[in-house]
């Protein structure tokens, strides 16, 4: 065990085939920041799979000295998404096949067992075992009795059942960590220690990489720093933004005990927040506490012990394992792990500086993510574009909000809970919240709106009370969604569902993302011809929906574009597209072109105007004409509302539904917004949420970019092929000719239930496998129930 702990735990030799500090080349194409194992894996790959060995990895200290040397080496396959078990999937097949290859990485088969203290643990686990199955990863649900069999040492007191995943198992960080990078260098890759970054800057094509032994020059940069990704992104020129920050994470080392089992499984008991593994003969206990305690940035490396912190998950491990009680303690371990706003994985070419990639925020399992991170990240900068989607992790996900300082450290007493806490529909953060809102946020609030947050704003989900003037007491808290099958809003929902199609609604479509792009000349039109595939070339007044495509026909974004004048537009895209919408046009611009793309996000309050009386509404609410051959549908004008001028009016919605958008400037909302409330009295007007709009959109099979289209999707495979215009040369057009002549392999459908009880019975929520003949044939993307359809 002392052998093994000081391989793992203290300084590392530097490596024969590393170069010496002093030998830094003055360029390179790939410059990686970083020598962990992300860093390494990135390195790795771009040598082993893409032939690209002009790269130099920098470490501050010795290859594997950061939070890598720290890792418990657990891997594990069962993610909450089939991107993250993907991923998982592929590092430990790497790490088997370099064993296999005599590279030793500490591999050890000893299978996973997830034990669930309560039913819903339970529930989850079957939804886990589901979509693992569709990826043929192999496991099993057993009872408390099977689970002891194969553990012995844990007891079975309220425990509910366990997943048993043989497939997983354990690896040694550092050793895998120097197989990665004495496997590039002796493929040509320069692996410089005791090299700091201290600055970078983007000149012309390439960075400007100054460090502590001199500058270097390349192509791309890749900022794989771990924890301190987000201190290196500051360092940048023009800053790049990576909202992360690090967590104080503990786990303990006991002293060897006699006649353990060498090949006892990984044990994460959820419920209890912790995992315990066998190392050395000995136990490697830690965990993720409920609450976690945030790191102060100038007293970072290894941290003093905090017994009181950690007593958290000492209680519940020595609950499940009672014999832990009579195990001596080698030492409790306190080491500084990067967690992002949102708990998942960083990854991607950030929006800031072209070339720039971001592969950190590992949220302490790096050795799990490392393998099939690094194989993206390599392909992404050899072939422009990843192979599948990787919304859920893509740094675009993000906007300069969530690099807010305070924001981070405030959410990172949530965010190491999330590892195992459980992943209820609907699921909300609750720190960070309160910070993007729409003007009419607290006229929304009183009137009963239960909010979720998405990019940072605040959107109306649900209303307690369909009564637009009732303001709740103070008692009045919303329920926890914290259900899997019939949610406690169903019943709000169906009252706003009812409003919209039957009489009149009022949703907040402010989040929305909103660009304004136009030129002196007509450059705007050639740039959006280019990179959408309709049309857009539609009078002054019109407006279009479009996707924007990729070189292989899938959605970029998915739009509608309203032309203000001949040579400026105003682009509507899903509130997630914010950043990715921008950056997908800017990079698109040339650096001399006079064409302007400005975020326009928060400058309007988007309010939607829904339902059979809403024509009669809006008639009262101004006084020009709106008849159909006034106002025809997918057209707008700016109107006079009340007392408010230059509002937008747009004669259309995103759920196909009939009503109009009005684009408020922000300064006359409350008024507009009051407006429409003492009009709308007398037509009954309620105030709708997303949950309602969902299922209206959904009913009409409507699809939603970052719900059911993504990067991989085409218009021919969701039904939009009507949208396409092939008379013109578009991004992607040649790539969807293909697929119209050889025809299309999947295509998205609309599906009901048979034989579902909404009341008893569990409610699908996304991402479930589709069986035919017990054979996985897809997934869902978005589900709901539908009132008018009367099921799921």
């Amino acid at each position: 065990m002392a052998a093994m702990a000081g391989r793992s735990l203290l300084r590392l030799p530097a490596f024969p085939s590393c170069r010496a500090a002093s030998s830094l080349p003055q360029e390179a194409r790939v410059v990686v920041c970083g020598g962990g194992v992300v860093g390494c894996s990135v390195a790795y790959h771009l040598a082993r799979d893409f032939g690209v060995t002009d790269v130099v990895v920098l470490e501050k200290d010795v290859i594997g000295g950061g939070s890598t040397r720290h890792g418990a080496g657990i891997l594990s396959q069962i993610k909450a998404t089939p991107l993250e078990s993907r991923v998982c999937k592929y590092s430990i097949a790497l790490y088997k096949e370099l064993q296999g290859s005599n590279l030793e990485t500490g591999w050890k088969q000893c299978g996973s067992l997830l034990l669930a203290r309560t039913r819903e643990r339970l529930f989850s686990f079957r939804r886990l075992a589901a979509m693992a199955a569709a990826f043929n990863l192999e496991c099993e649900l057993w009872s408390p009795a099977e689970a002891q069999r194969r553990a012995p040492n844990i007891t079975t007191d309220c425990l509910e059942g366990a997943l048993w995943v043989p497939g997983d198992g354990v690896a040694d960080p550092s050793l895998v960590c120097q197989v990665l990078s004495s496997q590039a260098a002796e493929m040509g890759v320069h692996v410089v220690e005791g090299c700091s970054v201290e600055k970078t800057h983007r000149r012309g094509h390439s960075h400007l990489i100054h460090t502590s032994l001199g500058s270097i020059a390349c192509e791309y940069f890749v900022n794989s720093a771990g924890y301190l990704g987000r201190h290196v992104g500051k360092m940048s020129q023009p800053e790049v933004k990576v909202p992360l920050y690090p967590c104080e994470h503990q786990f303990l080392h006991t002293m060897p005990v006699q006649g353990i089992d060498p090949d006892m499984p990984v044990i994460h008991d959820c419920d209890g927040h912790f995992y315990l593994r066998v190392r050395g003969g000995a136990y490697l206990a830690g965990g993720f506490e409920p609450r976690g305690k945030p790191v102060d940035l100038k007293d970072l490396g290894t941290l003093p012990e905090d017994w009181d912190q950690f007593y958290v998950l000492l209680k519940e491990m020595l609950f499940r394992v009672p014999s832990l009680a009579n195990v001596q303690v080698d030492k409790l371990y306190n080491c500084p792990e990067s967690f992002t706003a949102d708990c998942r994985w960083i990854i991607g070419e950030a929006p800031e500086v072209k070339n720039y990639f971001v592969a950190s925020g590992m949220k302490s399992v790096g050795i799990e993510a490392a393998g099939g991170l690094g194989q993206v990240t390599a392909e992404w900068i050899a072939k422009g574009e990843p192979n599948l989607d990787l919304w859920d992790i893509d740094i675009r996900r993000f906007i300069g909000t969530h690099n807010n300082g305070q924001f981070l450290r405030d959410r990172m007493t949530e965010a190491p809970g999330m590892h195992y806490k459980l992943c209820y529909p609907f699921a909300e953060f609750e720190t960070g919240r309160d910070l993007r809102m729409s003007p009419i946020y607290p006229r929304l609030k009183l009137a009963g709106a239960v909010f979720g947050q998405t990019m940072g704003y605040e959107r109306p989900h649900y209303y307690t009370s369909s009564d637009p003037f009732l303001t709740p007491g103070p008692d009045e808290a919303p329920p926890k969604v914290e259900v899997y099958g019939k949610p406690p809003w169903f019943d709000a929902v169906k009252s706003e569902y009812e409003a919209c199609r039957e009489r009149v609604a009022l949703l907040d479509y402010s989040s929305f993302t909103k660009l304004e792009v136009w030129s002196p000349g007509g450059e705007v039109v050639d740039l959006l011809q280019h990179l959408c595939s309709n049309d857009v070339d539609i009078p002054v007044g019109s407006i279009v929906n479009s996707g924007m495509q990729n070189e292989w026909g899938g959605y970029e974004n998915d739009c509608s574009l309203i032309r203000l004048e001949k040579n400026r537009y105003l682009i509507i895209a899903p509130t997630k597209q914010q950043m990715r919408c921008q950056t997908w046009i800017r990079r698109h611009v040339a650096p001399d072109s006079p064409i302007v793309v400005a975020d326009v996000t928060s400058m309007y309050t988007a309010i939607c105007i829904m339902g059979q009386w809403a024509p009669d509404l809006m008639a009262e609410l101004t006084d020009s004409p709106l008849g159909a051959k006034d106002f025809p549908l997918f057209t707008w004008k700016e109107l006079d509302i009340g007392l408010a001028s230059g509002i937008k009016v747009c004669h259309m919605t995103h759920t196909g539904d009939r009503g109009w958008v009005l684009y408020i400037p922000n300064e006359y909302a409350l008024h507009v917004y009051d407006r429409i409330l003492q009009v709308g009295l007398k037509y009954g007007i309620q105030h709708a949420g997303y949950f309602a709009m969902k299922t209206l959109r959904i009913e009409k099979f409507f699809a939603f970019w970052g719900k059911d289209l993504d990067c991989t999707t085409t218009p021919f495979e969701c039904g939009r092929a009507f949208r396409v215009k092939f008379d013109k040369d578009f991004v992607g057009r040649e790539a969807l000719l293909r697929q119209k002549e050889q025809g299309v392999r999947r295509r998205y459908v609309q599906l009901l239930l048979q034989d579902h009880d909404p009341d008893c019975d569990p409610w699908p929520w996304g991402r479930e496998p589709i069986l035919w003949e017990d054979r996985c044939v897809g997934f869902t993307s978005s589900t709901c129930y539908g009132f008018t359809l009367g099921g799921q």
